[in-house]
């Protein structure tokens, strides 16, 4: 009997427990997520998309998107000045990719600007290793990258990735993945991320989906810098988005990022975005609950926080915002989070570090970030859009 009821009482307190990180007391039912959201809220385009999204001739004007990128990743020009290359098959061959293929597009040496001539879902045999000067532009077609190894930005610049669903990446095999006309290489597999970006620069990431990854969903490592990730939809995914390599690689310290209106959906669970060394501005971006935190960084990183709408979980002891990976110092990083930042749900930012952490950008760069009240609105078409042609998308 004694074991009966010791075996009866583990099995309350572990129903107790699992109930407590759901709702965090027994009894209590969470509040629907809407209810921290304005009512009626209408859509509006955001800085980037009111440059593009009002012409109904985006399908015969593509390469007026490129003029379009705000923050530190302004520059990218992706495939501006070059042809327009058509994906026509979802087949891929990353030894001999066949012309047709989104692999033969991305590893040419002249600047191209990629589109596709139909809705497909593209299986890759290996990591996508994508070439300097290319844009991959999604709109007009359901494109999904899927169920194998996903992109690859190693050793280039300006490059621009729009309108993609990129989910469910898994790690790559070692062998042979040609990177250029002329040049195959060994590779020692994928880690399973949605898009690296690795010792690369000038980089646009704008309206793609990104989810259920192996790895991360984003990483930009390795000195990598001059970046922006913008109007993108995260989901269900543990580790979102990593800026910096690790703690030892110093290099990073140049690595500068825009993460703007982007929609951190359900089920994530930390790293929207994690820094290290490097400087985030992270501006008018929607974040939908999460389970560890919200923003986190370590080794000195500079993090600006500004006009963001934070919902926080119901769970009391992930109410913070940020989290900082350190056995000490880091009351000196700069982090801090701007009076337009809505804090919904107990959420809190604790801030650190003395004098302005503001952007510096150029006028080019410069853009105007609206009060975290406006985010819902800001954010309501993250992610590929549905663009018809002949019409405003």
């Amino acid at each position: 009997m004694a074991l009966l009821a010791y075996v009866l009482l583990l099995s309350f307190l572990a129903t107790l427990f699992a109930s407590t990180l759901q709702d965090d007391s027994l009894g209590y039912k969470p509040k629907p997520l809407s209810s921290y959201l304005p009512s009626n809220y209408k859509k509006v385009l955001n800085t980037i998309d009111s440059c593009w999204r009002t012409e109904s001739n985006w399908a015969t004007d593509r390469r007026a998107l490129a003029d379009c990128a705000v923050g530190f990743g302004q520059a990218a020009i992706g495939g501006k000045y070059g042809k327009t290359y058509v994906v026509t098959t979802p087949d891929d061959d990353p030894t001999d990719p066949k012309p047709g293929t989104l692999r033969y597009g991305a590893i040419q040496t002249e600047p191209l600007w990629i589109t596709f001539d139909k809705d497909m879902v593209i299986k890759l045999e290996n990591e996508l290793m994508i070439n300097s000067f290319k844009t991959i532009d999604g709109r007009g077609s359901n494109v999904e990258i899927t169920d194998g190894p996903c992109l690859k930005i190693e050793g280039v610049s300006h490059v621009i990735i729009h309108g993609i669903s990129i989910h469910d990446c898994k790690p790559g095999k070692r062998g042979l993945v040609r990177s250029s006309p002329t040049h195959v290489g060994q590779r020692r597999g994928a880690d399973g991320d949605a898009i690296s970006i690795f010792a690369s620069s000038n980089i646009w990431i704008d309206h793609c989906y990104l989810a259920r990854c192996i790895d991360g969903l984003i990483d930009v490592i390795h000195a990598s810098t001059a970046v922006t990730i913008s109007n993108n939809y995260f989901a269900q995914h543990d580790k979102v988005m990593l800026l910096g390599h690790n703690d030892e690689y110093t290099a990073d310290k140049v690595m500068k990022v825009t993460v703007a209106f982007n929609h951190f959906g359900p089920g994530l669970i930390e790293r929207m975005p994690r820094v290290r060394f490097g400087y985030a501005h992270v501006a008018n971006n929607r974040y939908d609950e999460w389970q560890m935190y919200a923003i986190g960084g370590s080794a000195g990183s500079t993090i600006f926080s500004e006009g963001n709408y934070f919902i926080a979980p119901d769970i009391s002891y992930a109410k913070e915002v940020t989290k900082r990976e350190a056995d000490g110092g880091w009351k000196n990083w700069k982090w801090r989070s701007s009076s337009k930042d809505v804090f919904m749900n107990g959420a809190y930012f604790v801030p650190s570090g003395y004098g302005s952490c503001a952007p510096l950008y150029s006028e080019a760069q410069s853009f105007v970030v609206f009060p975290g009240t406006m985010v819902p609105s800001l954010t309501s078409d993250a992610g590929p859009l549905s663009c018809v042609v002949g019409q405003a998308c």
